[in-house]
């Protein structure tokens, strides 16, 4: 494995794909509220060792924040404070220009396909992913949205929306047990995507969060089946 850091218009991101058999398709990989740390790289990592070149980026790079640190429990109080400041200073509109110097740097590097590509993003991401296939139509063609938030709002870039202005295969991973999407916003959103090529799978007895292996709300099984999903989803882009 190939991995490194790039400076991507003052955007640090991670980078990791296969030494051998590249050109790779991209996936940018959009992280959550807490921000970049070792559980994502490692995530990132795990993409991309079934072919994948994987793209990280901090997108708290305009505050000039790059790992948070601890977020859980009491000891991870004034984290979370930081956390949910930083959360509120992004938006779709400037994620979307990090996006488009992600894939100006992708279609430069040589290890990289300049064919199809996807996208991936976690809670706060979720939204971001599928953005970025509206963004990019005509290369995301492949979008997955895990426990997103925010996905089907009154505003005029809303995911829900903006879905139907991408050309991509669309999935969505929803918790069961998820404060952040409560459970009575999964019907709406999933028939706001009637006709498209998407999925909207829900994930019974789980909590949000529960694909990243050092939250509480951790479920391997959960964890394992939406690993599978991703690896089926983003086979098309071959």
């Amino acid at each position: 494995m190939i991995e490194r850091h790039a400076g991507i218009g003052g955007m640090n991101t991670f980078i990791v794909h296969p030494e051998r058999g590249g050109p790779h398709p991209v996936v940018l990989f959009f992280m959550d509220a807490p921000g970049i740390r070792e559980e994502l790289r490692m995530m990132a990592r795990r993409l991309a060792s079934v072919g994948y070149y994987v793209m990280l980026p901090n997108l708290y790079h305009r505050s000039g924040v790059e790992e948070l640190g601890n977020f859980i429990g009491e000891a991870g109080t004034e984290t979370r404070k930081k956390m949910f400041a930083l959360m509120g200073s992004l938006s779709i509109a400037l994620v979307m220009e990090d996006a488009d110097r992600l894939v100006a740097h992708a279609d430069a590097d040589p290890a990289a396909s300049k064919g199809p590509m996807g996208t991936l993003g976690y809670c706060m991401s979720g939204q971001y992913a599928i953005a970025a296939a509206a963004r990019h139509p005509g290369r995301v063609r492949a979008a997955a949205s895990i426990y997103g938030v925010r996905l089907k709002t009154d505003a005029p870039d809303s995911p829900h929306l903006a879905a139907r202005k991408a050309d991509a295969a669309l999935y969505v991973a929803w918790a069961e047990i998820d404060h952040y999407a409560p459970l009575e916003e999964l019907e709406p959103f999933r028939q706001s995507l009637e006709g498209l090529d998407a999925e909207v799978e829900l994930y019974r007895g789980v909590e949000h969060g529960f694909a990243f292996p050092e939250r509480p709300a951790y479920d391997r099984d959960a964890a394992e089946r939406h690993w599978e999903r991703l690896f089926a989803l983003y086979g098309k882009l071959r």
